[in-house]
């Protein structure tokens, strides 16, 4: 168990070589007094887990293997050691995302080259045994004048990137080459049927969300405009976009792609990862919860900031392309990050998330 350990154990996510990365596997980090971190090791070898998620009750680790097109559960078998629990099930061509219901129901899959939205029951041990895919997603625009898909240059198509689990039980899932936001009802014996969906403006390309508990709102960063869509749901549950703004407060640069997006502990501010110009960018929370506001942008401290974890006055960066993890103090007044404590070495870190 995490407890075993001096620290908080957090895992990573990885790029191996099948992904063109220096990464072994899901590693094991203790995060210590002071924000500094330790490497444990590899906890265990997986081909390219770059994104990463923990059962809410059981020491149960779930990862995409995104060249392999597959997701997989592992165990904790010791104190910073995991070993795998069933086979690996299949997936979709670039899984790139895995969320857990916090009943530990299911996981969600969002694969960023097929579109596919999967998502597998879980047994009372926290093992996969069913896989659903959801309906395909429709292009709002298509037949619109002028729409690419920005990754290629080519036709527009499906790209499930992220789910979120609502806390109304909901799930949204979001469509970076459809700019969509799509809702999602469970039905054990079928998996997900839609609900609504929310279109937000072409070329804009969903990537990652978080909910703020207080106005049940939605924060939804943009990859292609690095902005923040805020979605709020009406009356009959239905959710649409309230406001959209940039992420940053001194805009964006050429060549930058916004990344990852989390709320602070207190709930009071936002931080988006931007990688290209390498920044974080710190949002203060406005309106109970309704409204963004930029207020500084930061050097993340090292080059292509891919997802970050926010932890007791702390910001822990993972950078897939320096190979480390960089820690920076927050202030606990303003939320912005200051000086970088340290950087530790970890090969192509793609996730960072804290153990069961």
């Amino acid at each position: 168990m995490a407890e075993d350990i001096e620290g908080t154990l957090i895992w990573t996510g990885a790029y191996t070589v099948d992904s063109d990365g220096i990464g072994t596997g899901i590693g094991a980090v203790s995060a210590r007094g002071g924000g500094h971190l330790s490497w444990l090791g590899t906890a265990v070898e997986a081909p390219s887990p770059s994104f990463l998620a923990v059962h809410p009750a059981l020491p149960v680790v779930y990862a995409v293997a995104e060249a392999a097109q597959t997701v997989r559960a592992y165990r904790q078998a010791g104190p910073f050691v995991l070993e795998p629990l069933g086979e690996a099930w299949p997936a979709g061509s670039a899984a790139c995302h895995v969320a857990v219901d916090p009943s530990a129901r299911f996981i969600v899959v969002n694969c960023w080259g097929d579109g596919n939205v999967l998502l597998y029951g879980l047994d009372d041990d926290g093992g996969i045994t069913s896989r659903f895919a959801a309906p395909p997603a429709k292009d709002p625009y298509a037949g619109v004048d002028g729409g690419i898909d920005i990754a290629t240059g080519g036709p527009r198509v499906s790209r499930a990137h992220a789910s979120l689990m609502l806390e109304d039980g909901r799930i949204m899932t979001t469509d970076l080459g459809f700019d969509l936001v799509r809702v999602w009802n469970y039905f054990p014996d079928s998996g997900l049927l839609p609900d609504h969906q929310v279109a937000l403006p072409m070329g804009s390309g969903p990537r990652h969300l978080v909910q703020h508990p207080s106005a049940d709102a939605v924060f939804v960063l943009t990859e292609y405009s690095i902005e923040v869509a805020v979605l709020l749901p009406g009356g009959d549950g239905r959710f649409a976009l309230h406001h959209r703004g940039p992420a940053t407060a001194g805009g964006s640069a050429d060549g930058d792609a916004a990344a990852e997006i989390a709320l602070s502990p207190d709930n009071r501010f936002v931080y988006a990862g931007i990688r290209g110009s390498n920044r974080i960018s710190v949002l203060a929370v406005e309106g109970s919860g309704t409204r963004l506001r930029p207020v500084a942008d930061v050097p993340s401290g090292g080059d292509w900031p891919r997802h970050h974890l926010v932890r007791d006055g702390w910001l822990h960066v993972a950078h897939e392309r320096s190979n480390q993890v960089t820690t920076l103090a927050l202030d606990r007044a303003t939320g912005i990050p200051g000086e970088v404590l340290e950087q530790l070495s970890v090969g192509s870190p793609t996730a960072l998330v804290i153990a069961t």
